[in-house]
């Protein structure tokens, strides 16, 4: 069995290369589902071997040779595309002895963007490409995808394998499509790729409140597509949020790995490197847009992030013009998510009655399983005094969050609720405002 330190790496190397394991596969291989299982056997391989002879000094590249000689092996044992074997035998002579794999620059750079491009085809459903997306890029088990679209397990297991099977059986290959055809596909490409760094930046499920790797990621591929294609402002504006909210990353967390809310955050931890690059991307959107070229919903929650990175403490949140660009995203794209924020900013630019107002307003069944929306009511409930409604809305939160890290903060805020209901309890002192949540449309 592997040692903590072993496991440790494995897990490492398999959440930052899985993707660009699979990517580069399947441009090799023309077949998405063998390309998974060959990752998955190289990690099998590594679960295996690392133990005995110890962590190779290039995980990376050791993976992809072993998933490479894994597909010469299956590709001879089933005596068939005698071409691709000689293809993936001159591939693997070229990566040994194991450089690194950023320095094959003619494909591997971009193969995990070419999997987004071909995860969003058009022969594929808006479900299907954002789970199998989550599952190749993401590297999401399917039981947390299907958490995630409040589905159970073997229905996402089949969208999952019918979408693979749409793939093969259309013969498509992993290119990246020009003209019209990538056109059509951008919109997908940014909502998927929003919803990589949404799982990243609040988890939908597990130990952890965040998992900066796919924070990461989903930053690069959005420089990446911005670089593809630099006259779309709403490209430019995708990358500006998510290196604006990526900023705050460092200082979501305290020592011990428990959630810290906006509030309280010190704002001398978010990465000031970000701030700058997402800033900069924004007013790169700014400018083509002032050409005429029309922006869209990542524009405004690109502005609202702005406004946040902009102000040096909480109190200096210019809340009022936040709630502005949140009712202009009303009218934009218009769904729970960006109801539930929007209360969030009129709650506190107008007091928490006009929060409340805004919830109000939102069916019952809004957001139905998530925390979001009680976690909200909660808040505002909590900042109008009103203790013991707080205290429900915070426990029905935390019974329905699959995260470990966010039931621990919402179980201690309806605590904090109950004792300040009490008689003689002095009021809870600074409450903290919820930290935005961050939701691509059809996620909720």
């Amino acid at each position: 069995m592997a040692d903590a330190t072993t496991a440790d790496a494995i897990t490492a190397a398999w959440r930052l290369e899985s993707a660009r394991l699979v990517g580069a596969l399947t441009r090799m291989t023309r077949d998405v589902e063998l390309a998974e299982d060959l990752a998955q056997d190289a990690l099998v391989a590594a679960l295996e071997q690392w133990p005995v002879h110890g962590v190779p000094d290039n995980p990376a590249a050791w993976l992809m040779t072993t998933a490479k000689r894994r597909g010469i092996d299956h590709i001879r044992r089933a005596e068939t595309l005698r071409r691709k074997t000689h293809e993936l035998a001159h591939a693997a002579e070229e990566v040994s002895p194991m450089p690194d794999l950023e320095s094959q620059v003619d494909h591997i750079e971009d193969d995990v963007l070419r999997l987004i491009f071909l995860c969003c085809h058009p022969a594929l459903t808006p479900e299907s490409r954002a789970a199998l997306t989550l599952r190749l890029v993401g590297g999401l088990t399917t039981d947390e995808i299907a958490r995630g679209f409040l589905v159970p397990g073997p229905t996402m297991g089949q969208r999952i394998s019918r979408a693979k099977r749409t793939l093969a059986e259309a013969g498509i290959e992993l290119e990246l499509p020009t003209g019209a055809e990538r056109a059509q596909r951008l919109d997908d490409v940014m909502a998927v790729i929003y919803l990589v760094f949404t799982e990243g930046y609040v988890a939908t499920a597990g130990d952890d409140w965040a998992r900066p790797d796919l924070v990461a990621e989903a930053v690069r591929l959005a420089r990446l597509l911005a670089e593809l294609t630099p006259e779309e402002p709403e490209v430019h504006a995708l990358q500006a949020l998510l290196e604006l909210q990526g900023s705050r990353l460092p200082a979501r967390t305290d020592a011990d790995g428990a959630p810290v809310l906006l509030d309280d955050q010190d704002r001398a931890r978010w990465d000031r490197l970000l701030i700058r690059r997402g800033l900069a991307a924004l007013r790169r959107a700014e400018e083509i847009a002032a050409r005429g070229v029309p922006v869209g919903r990542y524009y405004l929650q690109a502005a609202i992030a702005a406004e946040h990175a902009k102000a040096d403490t909480a109190a200096a949140t210019d809340w009022p013009r936040i709630a502005r660009l949140y009712d202009v995203l009303a009218e934009a794209a218009p769904g729970p998510v960006v109801e539930v924020n929007r209360a969030v900013a009129h709650g506190r630019a107008s007091g928490p009655a006009a929060g409340l107002a805004v919830l109000a307003d939102l069916p019952p069944d809004a957001l139905r399983d998530s925390p979001l929306l009680p976690g909200v009511r909660g808040d505002l409930l909590s900042r109008d005094g009103r203790h013991a409604e707080a205290a429900e809305a915070f426990a029905e939160a935390a019974r329905r969050t699959r995260n470990a890290s966010e039931r621990i903060l919402l179980e201690r805020r309806a605590r904090a609720e109950h004792a300040a209901d009490r008689p003689g309890q002095p009021d809870r002192p600074g409450r903290p405002d919820l930290d935005e949540a961050s939701a691509p449309p059809g996620r909720s």
